[in-house]
């Protein structure tokens, strides 16, 4: 699939499931066919879990910044060129070597990289890397399993 970038939100409602309040990436900005796809997701005082984590110090949940790359994960093997095809649906299927290296507060924007580790059928493992201002804030290895 051939990409127009950069794909904002409309576009990438069109290529995975996720919706309001649960889509975390607000734009695509760079697709390498095979290799990797990297993304934004800015992140707003507005956002319903700062009522709870934490209020008087709001953090985004170190989870919720996985679901980021894992949904960032989800549109690369949908825009890839052999990915997943028709109504398929991808989902989680583990994650390994996790580290949380920095906070991600209200006006910061996370940079979002998934790199293709391997592909074996159904399942995916990917290297995901969020960033706020070149600094490191979480990465991991990611697995997703395609379902019918």
């Amino acid at each position: 699939m051939k990409l127009e970038l950069p794909l904002d939100t409309v576009k990438i409602k069109e290529i995975i499931p996720h919706r309001y309040p649960f889509l975390l990436i607000d734009r695509v900005t760079e697709f390498n066919d095979g290799h990797n796809i990297v993304g934004l997701k800015n992140v707003s005082c507005n956002e319903s879990f700062f009522e709870g984590h934490f209020p008087e110090r709001p953090l985004m949940p170190g989870v919720l910044i996985l679901e980021a790359l894992a949904q960032l994960g989800v549109l690369y093997s949908r825009v890839r060129s052999d990915g997943v095809e028709g109504k398929r649906l991808s989902v989680f299927a583990g994650v390994d070597k996790v580290r949380f290296r920095r906070p991600v507060s209200p006006g910061d924007q996370l940079r979002l990289e998934m790199v293709e580790v391997k592909r074996r059928s159904n399942l995916w493992v990917m290297e995901g890397i969020a960033s706020v201002d070149g600094e490191e804030a979480a990465s991991g290895l990611l697995r997703a399993a395609e379902i019918p």
